[in-house]
């Protein structure tokens, strides 16, 4: 669940149909959570981003997403441009149920939407027409609004999950990375050529850094990307530049949908560890993972949901000094402090 503290415009209780302007431009990073409630006799309700409010002729729709209860439960996504509606993209797996509150997140990205509900990757939906053009928010339907905020993308193209300030994300005891200012780049990159990197878009893989200050209770490392749209898998590693032993593999396997965990210490892996409620990553999609150093164990959590953790094999986190990441994804940011 977002904390509403940190975004911004939040409308309480609006009376559905709402109409409202967008008082900001949604650019990449833009994200916008809506809390709600499904009542029992809802056969369907629907969240547009439209360009203007027009009723005659009908405003474009920019990205409709209408989730329906009749016959099949299912979420239609849809672009209306100049009153014609364009191809349906329909996705069957359902996460509102009736009499039900729930939390959508929608991210804005470069080329795309990203939804995610309850803390659960849902949807993508490619832009049809340019999310510049939206202006205005509708909310339609049989739905209960509690709130809709925005946070916008003032601070950094990329959506910040732990600048918002999800309170469900990690813990008490994980720290309150809600305060957390943003973080200077605490680590170097090692190229086989020796060349600095000169932003964050040009992050070639094998990505491997040394961590300007070693590992140990408190320490984070924050890991932005995007899943490839035909990703198999990918691996971030925390590795004792000294003595080689990979103190936390992990792994996401997207053709088997496993979340593997592991250590490589004295020349050999041991146990998997694979365990999970729910397989967070999807391919195509936009992921902050954030890597937490606790006394005892790693925690770890995938935009803005904790997802799990991991008991040090490897005792002498000080000696923790490298990072190393590599596998189908496309690197954005890599933060630590």
């Amino acid at each position: 669940m977002l904390s509403l503290n940190n975004l911004q415009n939040v409308i309480t209780n609006p009376v559905i149909p709402y109409v409202g302007t967008i008082s900001e431009q949604l650019e990449p990073g833009t994200l916008v959570v809506i809390r709600g409630h499904v009542p029992g006799d809802s056969d369907r309700f629907q969240v547009d981003f439209q360009s203007g409010s027009s009723v005659k002729p009908r405003a474009d729709v920019v990205f409709h997403f209408n989730p329906r209860f009749k016959r099949s439960n299912c979420i239609v996504c849809n672009t209306l441009k100049n009153e014609k509606w364009g191809r349906e993209e329909i996705t069957y797996d359902m996460p509102f149920t009736k009499e039900k509150s729930f939390e959508i997140v929608i991210m804005v990205l470069k080329d795309k939407f990203q939804v995610a509900v309850n803390g659960k990757h849902t949807l993508l939906y490619a832009h049809r027409i340019s999310p510049e053009k939206i202006d205005t928010l509708g909310i339609y339907g049989t739905v209960n609004i509690h709130s809709v905020g925005f946070s916008f993308s003032s601070v950094s193209a990329l959506p910040s999950f732990h600048r918002v300030g999800p309170s469900s994300m990690i813990s008490d005891d994980m720290g309150d990375l809600r305060s957390s200012p943003a973080p200077t780049l605490e680590l170097t990159e090692i190229r086989p050529e020796n060349v600095q990197n000169a932003g964050m878009s040009q992050f070639t893989l094998p990505f491997v850094a040394r961590l300007n200050s070693s590992m140990g209770p408190g320490r984070t490392v924050v890991i932005k990307g995007e899943v490839n749209a035909k990703a198999k898998s990918f691996n971030v590693d925390l590795i004792s530049g000294k003595s080689k032993d990979i103190a936390l593999h992990l792994n996401p396997r997207l053709n088997i949908k496993a979340f593997v965990r592991n250590s490589f210490l004295q020349d050999s892996w041991g146990e998997e560890e694979r365990n999970i409620t729910c397989f967070p990553f999807s391919t195509g999609m936009y992921f902050e993972m954030i890597i937490y150093c606790d006394v005892k164990e790693f925690k770890v959590a995938v935009n803005g949901v904790h997802c799990l953790e991991y008991k040090h094999r490897f005792k002498e986190l000080s000696n923790i000094d490298m990072l190393e990441i590599d596998g189908d994804i496309h690197l954005l940011e890599v933060r630590s402090w």
